[in-house]
């Protein structure tokens, strides 16, 4: 287990809101004005498919990979010297679209985290194709894994126990589930002993469903340290280093977790 106790603190931003349907430029403009709120942080969170809504329309809404709202991003990040993240649609270098997450540098470079759990139920794997790469990114020295969504179901795929030291789910999760999110939430957290921070969106899409946020961010027992629940707004919150450090010493469940390879 790595030593955390001398790292410092991290200040998150999560910005919960309602979402203009299939309509980049104005989900763009939206998000700048939110983000004027998030001057301070290290790390921003918007939603999944934050410049569209969860769409199917893959062929037509897909941008290129240095397209207009990654472009954006990057902007937004060095403006704020932040990371700036969350996921859009994407029709990658060879041709596929997938649900990509961009994690967004303020010193310009930027990293990718593909969904790998597409949600069949609104017919995503038959639009979208799966990502094949867990991604562990650093920022101060934490070791943050991004996840997208339908993800959050799958604990195998979450599983990382030592290694993790914030579990990030972006997501635009119904209403009509929430009960779900708000008991899958503190087990992956509890499960991995880390922080986990999950944003998600509000209101209703151009399909009718709707979302009810509940935005969260708990800690490695699955406390919670926010919760947004229906708000539109930006939510801040510091997550402690020397906390999680001083837990994992006293209650080291990572030493007993099962070795396992993943069939992809």
């Amino acid at each position: 287990m790595r030593d955390l106790t001398s790292f410092p603190d991290l200040q998150l931003a999560l910005i919960q809101t309602s979402l203009v349907w299939q309509d980049a430029s104005a989900n763009r403009e939206h998000f700048a004005r939110l983000l004027e709120q998030a001057h301070g942080a290290d790390l921003v969170v918007l939603p999944e498919m934050f410049s569209t809504g969860f769409s199917m329309d893959s062929a037509a809404l897909a941008e290129p990979e240095d397209g207009p709202t990654t472009q954006w991003l990057r902007q937004q990040a060095q403006d704020l010297g932040a990371v700036v993240c969350g996921s859009l649609i994407i029709q990658a270098a060879d041709g596929s679209y997938r649900n990509r997450l961009l994690w967004a540098r303020p010193d310009g470079s930027q990293a990718h985290y593909d969904k790998r759990h597409l949600f069949r139920m609104a017919g995503e794997h038959k639009h979208y194709s799966a990502g094949e790469q867990q991604v562990v990114l650093e920022l101060k020295g934490w070791r943050v894994r991004p996840l997208i969504c339908y993800d959050l179901r799958f604990p195998v795929w979450s599983r990382d126990a030592g290694g993790t030291d914030l579990l990030l789910y972006t997501a635009n999760w119904p209403a009509a589930r929430r009960h779900h999110w708000n008991r899958l939430l503190p087990a992956r957290a509890i499960e991995n002993l880390c922080y986990a921070a999950a944003v998600n969106r509000v209101g209703e899409d151009g399909k009718g469903f709707a979302y009810s946020g509940d935005s969260q961010v708990l800690d490695f027992q699955g406390e919670s340290l926010l919760a947004a629940q229906d708000v539109d707004g930006v939510f801040r919150v510091s997550l402690s280093a020397a906390e999680l450090a001083a837990y994992r010493q006293r209650f080291p469940a990572h030493l007993d977790a099962d070795s396992f390879s993943l069939n992809l």
